[in-house]
């Protein structure tokens, strides 16, 4: 099914009903916030079959995968809703007045409060929890901000489906009208209208560097330059160090080929790039990553689109000077199916060609053969901002190599060790982001209720008497939240 592009006048109409709900929605409670998040949980699990079915129609992906991607939405709707709720990231903060001090101390108090309307762009490779009611959507409700997401043209059913989902959930919780509104737009002047318009607040997307540069600049050329939160994907790089090599090349190599080839390739956290440092095991580690990667079947991608990135990509790498091809999937490939492909090339070649550091969206990875520590050392530092980077490596790998740790750490958002990038757990503790160009804005996270600070701004209020304070910052704390007091974290009343 086709929808047709929203009109110029259209986004005009839409921002204007956001801007007036945004001033009715910052005053309910947190508790009504969480209830109208919690209502959208519910009613994407009443969408049952139908929608799972809608969404393998459009996107190739398969009927666990799906099931899994909305049960992880709907946990992120409630636990976000509970974090609302509970109010700690809000970071609550008063000084009591001292008036008697020389000169008198006044009283302040500090909190989070809404931005306003929110445009959340859907991501095409997680049609659920990325999307339409996916983590933005949900951290920008949760922060009191009203949103408008523009469909991703790769799944436009799916999104009308989950939608119309939220809109019945907005009505059943008497949210006011424009609190959610869902605009269709395979034209790239829809996104930029919706993210110029000096309505617009606040933007999140998930997708290509491309994209999400070219929205980042509208977002800082408008009159009133706005915070888009940009996650435009990483190679996730990967360190072998020796002594771990040397005990489990082979272990690590299935591990890996897993990884790589998990969801075809299509997720931010794919490992698409793993150094290690030339010797008898990382000789075994490249044989044994590409006999288990012979093995693995070839499946399809998303859509045609990507799938023809894929093999653009893939080959353009495949084609620079000192890259070898070492294996690829020995099943014959099919129409819209990505051939699953590993490659090698020294740390030299990488160092000088900048081309081997862009990400290949797909089933690929490219191992980096470098001729000592300091070799590898040079490649972290050379390396941009990523998502998540890996260290297989023993503890003495790691006391040993102080400088080439701490190179690894100013490049990414999660650091991993003896384990595999793949799979992001929804927790508080979580940061998925990283420094750019994996995002626009390496200090927040895109997974994991502290995303809800994103769509926030402090205001610190002085010398208001209690009675007209936020119940947040009142004295007696009708709220019971989390707050901090004269330097000291506390539920006590004043």
């Amino acid at each position: 099914m086709s929808y047709k592009d929203f009109s110029i006048e259209e986004i005009i109409e839409v921002m204007q009903d956001a801007w007036n709900a945004f001033h009715i929605y910052r005053k309910l409670s947190l508790k009504q916030r969480a209830a109208f998040m919690k209502a959208i949980a519910v009613e994407l699990e009443n969408c049952g079959d139908e929608l799972i079915n809608t969404v393998m129609g459009e996107t190739n992906l398969p009927e666990a995968r799906m099931r899994g991607e909305r049960a992880r939405t709907i946990f992120q709707l409630n636990s976000y809703a509970e974090a609302c709720e509970k109010g700690s990231w809000l970071d609550a903060r008063i000084d009591t007045g001292i008036p008697d001090k020389t000169p008198p101390k006044p009283d302040i108090r500090k909190m989070l409060v809404p931005l306003g309307p929110v445009v959340v762009f859907g991501a095409s490779n997680f049609p659920f929890a990325y999307s339409t009611a996916g983590g933005d959507t949900a951290c920008a409700l949760a922060a009191g901000c009203p949103v408008i997401v523009k469909a991703h043209p790769a799944h436009a059913e799916t999104s009308e489906m989950v939608a119309k989902a939220i809109l019945l959930a907005a009505e059943k919780t008497k949210m006011p009208k424009g609190i959610f509104t869902h605009v269709h737009g395979a034209s790239f002047e829809v996104g930029k209208a919706l993210v110029q318009h000096p309505l617009t607040k606040a933007v999140g997307f998930t997708g290509s560097y491309l994209g999400g540069r070219q929205l980042f600049d509208w977002g800082n050329q408008r009159k009133e330059p706005i915070p888009v939160f940009s996650e435009m994907g990483s190679i996730n790089p990967v360190f072998l160090m020796p002594e771990k090599l040397n005990t489990a090349a082979g272990e690590i190599a299935q591990q890996y080929a897993g990884s790589i080839t998990l969801g075809v390739g299509q997720f931010c956290t794919n490992p698409g790039l793993i150094i290690g440092i030339e010797s008898e095991a990382l000789k075994t580690f490249v044989h044994d990553l590409g006999k288990a990667i012979q093995k693995i079947d070839p499946a399809p991608m998303l859509h045609p689109g990507i799938v023809s990135a894929y093999k653009k990509n893939k080959g353009n790498a495949l084609l620079q000077d000192d890259v070898h091809l070492v294996a690829e999937s020995e099943t014959d490939v099919k129409e819209n199916e990505a051939l699953p492909t590993i490659a090698t090339a020294t740390g030299q070649a990488f160092l000088n060609n900048p081309v081997l550091h862009q990400e290949v969206f797909g089933p690929y990875s490219i191992v980096i053969r470098c001729k000592d520590m300091n070799e590898m050392i040079a490649v972290a530092k050379n390396l941009e901002g990523q998502l998540t980077s890996t260290l297989m490596a023993t503890e003495k790998d790691i006391k040993e190599n102080d400088e080439l740790v701490e190179s690894i750490k100013n490049i990414c958002g999660r650091f991993i060790l003896n384990g595999v990038p793949t799979g992001v757990e929804v927790c508080l503790s979580q940061h998925h982001g990283g420094p750019f160009p994996a995002t626009t804005d390496s200090r927040f996270s895109a997974v994991g209720a502290d995303g809800i600070r994103r769509f926030a701004r402090p205001i610190a209020f002085q010398n208001w008497s209690n009675d007209l304070l936020p119940d947040e910052l009142k004295d007696d704390n009708p709220l019971g939240i989390w707050r901090t007091v004269n330097d000291e974290l506390s539920k006590e009343k004043i």
